[in-house]
């Protein structure tokens, strides 16, 4: 067997990287492409490879060298018009070889698993295509199959239809044909497609036409959860960096992603903390079908949302100021508020990373689970006095939670001691006692002035990609100058219709959130059967859990993520921790929450 690496081509998309070098001279995570898949295939018994050079081809030779003279005999040929031609030109090029043996056929700008190489090497099968079950990100060539994995159809990018997903394979572009099928069949078809449509084409439509005009022994093999990616552009680049890093910053490339996690749909994402039972597929597919209106249409200012976001949670519209995510008015309220502000660690860390450290009184419970009450905040804040106190509650990432009663008497203390109170109740609906918790009533603000609550719409409800959240206060002066800080159009239209139409599916939310409670409860339950974790009480969507033996909460995120592709918050690096092991596992449905289990129980075999 032999193998012919593509690799003319200049890789215009990756901009500076590729000024000098071909694509497969790109390093990732230090490693070029081109080192990466010559280790690779020198585990093989291959009697030689040949490189398809062209752009930079000379560079290539040169850097290649002779490293490689005691594992693999290498070979090149040279596409002088790569500037002008394609795939198909640089593959006919290397036809006379393609038909002298059994070949692995690459294309050169991959990275992908150790497995994929021994997998087709390894099958019994003459004729084979690597294939990946189609997700977001892929690009290009869809396969469809049959039962017995037969290449039913090649779908080039012009057919490619969005309803028929379901039925796509991608192709890894990596190939296996037999030294019978090349010189009977795929290279005639080579010669006759060039001859009548061009050198400017892709050689997968050769194989196209072949499925289409003759029955050929051509299968697919599907990769399943093994990890590949294919590298065109400067994100492609970073999203296989973080892929693909086996070291310590593993971890810390995933979350300092901040989300986006839509580009690695294989991950479970147990980090951020979202309601897994909300929206309901009847309100996706009220979204979905004014999809075509929402994007093309402006959304309204800010009167006609904050009267909408008022509509939503049921309090006057000169009360509150709607944001693009909470993020956006956490920064405006926090960057206006005069003198200290008392924050209790560990917290969500949005808040104070938006002040001065001068301008923060930290309170930190002295108790292993950072529970506190209401007396604990009065006695701290008594002694430790500030212009405003904040409370998230449920707290994050304890989930600690005060009952609304007692958070009415802190209300009333402040007032009496002229202080600002911030009640950030993101998480308020997965507590026992929903939907009674909530302070967001014309009553209560309007009683208490010196009261701010703060909600975000991404965690309860279900929907982070709307970058909605939601601000309301009695204090119309203050009211007004946030929405001055903010901009007019802070609110796209998709998060505006979802505000509008949420009405209808109360009854919806109300059903999900008794799901949840009871997901938690079970969840719970399996997570103290982990013998390395103590899981803390908590009255939100996620536990924050101590790591009391035999690993690490670094090395616990870092080997999830390895073995498993699951993402846990490692909470250790937060100031309140001081180092010691924690991590924050958000509840998930109960599918997803039984994966996790079972990677901790496999993990704790290994300890």
């Amino acid at each position: 067997m032999q193998a012919i690496i593509l690799a003319a081509g200049m890789g215009r998309r990756l901009g500076e990287l590729t000024r000098d070098n071909t694509k497969c001279m790109v390093a990732v995570n230090g490693v070029r492409l081109i080192d990466r898949l010559l280790g690779q295939l020198s585990g093989q018994q291959l009697e030689r490879v040949i490189i398809v050079v062209g752009y930079k081809g000379q560079e290539l030779r040169d850097y290649i060298g002779h490293r490689y003279d005691d594992v693999l005999k290498i070979e090149y040929v040279e596409n002088p018009v790569y500037d002008k031609t394609n795939n198909i030109y640089s593959l006919a090029l290397a036809k006379e070889q393609l038909q002298e043996d059994d070949t692995l056929l690459i294309e050169s700008d991959l990275i992908f698993s150790e497995r994929l190489i021994p997998m087709i090497v390894d099958d019994p099968r003459p004729n084979l295509a690597l294939v990946a079950k189609y997700e977001s990100w892929m690009d290009g060539t869809m396969v469809t199959i049959d039962k017995d994995y037969n290449i039913v159809s090649f779908v080039p990018k012009k057919a490619f239809k969005w309803e028929n997903i379901d039925q796509y394979y991608k192709t890894v572009n990596i190939y296996k044909f037999s030294r019978e099928f090349s010189k009977q069949k795929y290279v005639p078809f080579l010669e006759a497609y060039s001859k009548a449509m061009g050198n400017n084409e892709y050689y997968e439509q050769v194989l196209r036409v072949i499925t289409l005009v003759d029955s050929v022994d051509l299968k697919a093999l599907p990769i399943g959860g093994e990890k590949w990616y294919e590298i065109d552009d400067v994100q492609d680049l970073d999203i296989a960096e973080t892929i693909f890093d086996e070291g310590e910053s593993l971890w810390r490339n995933y979350s300092s992603r901040f989300g986006g996690f839509w580009r690695f749909p294989q991950m479970l994402d147990f980090n951020y903390l979202v309601n897994p039972f909300f929206p309901p597929k009847r309100m996706r597919d009220e979204l979905r079908a004014n999809f075509d209106t929402l994007l093309c249409t402006y959304p309204s200012g800010m009167s006609v949302n904050s009267l909408l976001a008022g509509k939503y949670l049921g309090v006057s519209k000169q009360y509150v100021v709607p944001g693009n995510g909470a993020a956006e008015l956490i920064k405006a309220v926090m960057e206006s508020l005069p003198g200290k502000v008392g924050i209790i660690y560990p917290t969500f860390e949005e808040y104070p990373n938006r002040r001065l450290g001068t301008d923060v009184e930290i309170f930190y419970p002295q108790n292993e689970d950072f529970s506190y009450t209401k007396d604990d905040i009065v006695d701290y804040f008594s002694q430790h006095p500030v212009r405003t106190l904040l409370i998230i509650n449920p707290d994050n990432p304890s989930g600690n939670f005060i009952p609304v009663g007692d958070l009415l008497l802190l209300v009333q203390w402040c007032a009496e001691k002229g202080m600002r109170l911030i009640v950030d109740e993101s998480f308020v609906d997965f507590a026992q006692g929903y939907p009674n918790n909530t302070l967001m009533h014309d009553d209560i603000l309007a009683s208490s002035p010196n009261l701010m609550v703060m909600k975000s719409i991404s965690k309860s409800y279900g929907v982070p990609g709307l970058r909605l959240g939601v601000l309301a206060s009695a204090d119309t002066d203050l009211i007004a100058r946030i929405r001055k800080a903010v901009s007019i159009w802070n609110i796209n239209s998709f998060a505006e219709f979802y505000m509008q139409i949420f009405g209808k599916y109360i009854a919806d939310y109300d059903d999900a959130c008794q799901q949840f409670f009871k997901e938690r409860e079970r969840f719970e339950k399996k997570l103290r059967q982990i013998p390395f974790l103590r899981v803390i009480p908590s009255e939100a969507n996620y536990f924050l859990c101590e790591v009391i033996s035999g690993i690490s909460s670094s090395e616990l995120a870092i080997r999830l993520l390895k073995e498993s592709n699951i993402l846990v918050k490692d909470c250790s690096y937060k100031k309140a921790f001081k180092g010691k092991d924690y991590v924050r596992i958000a509840i998930r449905n109960s599918h997803d929450n039984d994966q996790l289990i079972e990677a901790l129980h496999q993990l704790n075999v290994c300890l």
